[in-house]
C-alpha cells in the first residue's frame, strides 16, 4: 500500500513512514520521525523531530507533536521523544511537548483521544483510552491512568498523579493527586466514585462495593488520608478486591497530597 503525500507538504528524507500513510497540504514531518502504518496527518500539522507514532493515528490541522518543552533551561539539541500509541486521535491545534531528558519520553497511550487545543507538557505519561476534552491543560511530569476523562478547560498542575478511571469536570483546577475511580470537580474536590464510568467498564458489583467501602474508609475520615489508608490494608473487604487495594495503595506512594471529599472540604 502506497503513501499519499501532498506536494506542498515537507517530509524530511530521514523520516520513516509506514505503509498507507496520508500527509496533507503544508504539513511538516521533521527528521528522525517514525510513523506506523495508516496514519493521517492533516493539513498544516507538524510532527517534530524524533517523534514516534504508532499505527492508525490521525493528527488534526495545526497540531504540533514533539515540540520543545517549555522549560527555561532546556537545550534544544537534546534528543528526546514523544511516543504515541496505536489508534490515537489528536485534534486540531493540540500541542504535545517532548521530554526534557536525553532519551526521555512523553508518552500517550493507545486509543486515546486528545480533543482540540488540549496541551500535554513534557514528560507526561498518559495511559490507554484517556480522553482530554477541548482546551484541557496537562502540566509537565503528570501521569494519568487508563480510562480517564479530563473535562474541557481543566488544568492539571505539574507532577500530579491521576489514577485510572477518573472523571474530572470541565474547568477543574487540579493541584493534588487524584486516586483511581473518582469524580472530581472544582478545585481538588472529590464528589464520590465515578460510578457511571465503572458501569461502562463493567466493573463487578463486588468490586464496586469494595471501592465504596475504601472511599468511605479513607477520604471520608478526618485526618491524614495516608494514615487512614495504611490502617485499611488488612481490611477484609478491601483486601478481597484488587481495585479497592489499588485505591488504598495509591495513598501510600507519596506525592503532592490528595484531593478532598466535598463533604470534608
Amino acid at each position: 500500500m502506497t503513501n499519499s503525500i501532498h506536494p506542498t507538504s515537507i517530509v524530511d528524507p530521514l523520516a520513516k513512514l509506514g505503509e498507507g500513510c496520508t500527509v496533507g497540504p503544508y504539513a511538516i514531518i521533521e527528521e528522525g520521525v517514525e510513523m506506523g502504518s495508516n496514519c493521517e496527518i492533516e493539513a498544516h500539522a507538524i510532527i517534530k523531530k524524533w517523534t514516534i507514532l504508532g499505527k492508525e493515528i490521525k493528527v488534526g490541522h495545526f497540531a504540533v507533536i514533539g515540540g520543545d518543552p517549555q522549560h527555561l533551561s532546556f537545550d534544544s539539541s537534546i534528543q528526546s521523544h514523544v511516543q504515541v500509541g496505536d489508534n490515537v486521535r489528536v485534534g486540531e491545534g493540540v500541542t504535545i511537548h517532548r521530554s526534557i531528558y536525553a532519551g526521555g519520553v512523553t508518552h500517550i497511550g493507545s486509543k486515546s483521544y486528545l480533543m482540540g487545543y488540549s496541551h500535554i507538557g513534557h514528560d507526561g505519561n498518559l495511559g490507554e483510552e484517556v480522553i482530554l476534552a477541548n482546551g484541557a491543560l496537562i502540566g509537565g511530569h503528570v501521569s494519568i491512568g487508563d480510562h480517564t476523562f479530563i473535562g474541557g478547560g481543566a488544568g492539571i498542575h505539574q507532577f500530579v498523579r491521576i489514577g485510572q478511571g477518573v472523571m474530572i469536570g470541565g474547568l477543574a483546577e487540579i493541584s493534588k493527586d487524584v486516586p483511581p475511580h473518582l469524580t472530581i470537580s472544582g478545585r481538588n474536590l472529590a464528589y464520590g466514585l465515578n460510578l457511571i464510568g465503572m458501569k461502562r467498564r463493567q466493573i463487578s458489583n463486588e468490586d464496586t462495593k469494595a471501592l465504596k467501602h475504601a472511599y468511605r474508609s479513607v477520604l471520608l475520615k478526618r485526618g491524614n488520608p495516608s494514615l487512614s489508608a495504611k490502617n485499611c490494608l488488612e481490611d477484609s473487604i478491601i483486601s478481597s478486591s484488587t481495585l479497592a487495594k489499588e485505591f488504598v495503595e495509591f495513598f501510600l506512594l507519596g506525592g503532592r497530597g490528595f484531593v478532598k471529599s466535598k463533604s470534608q472540604a
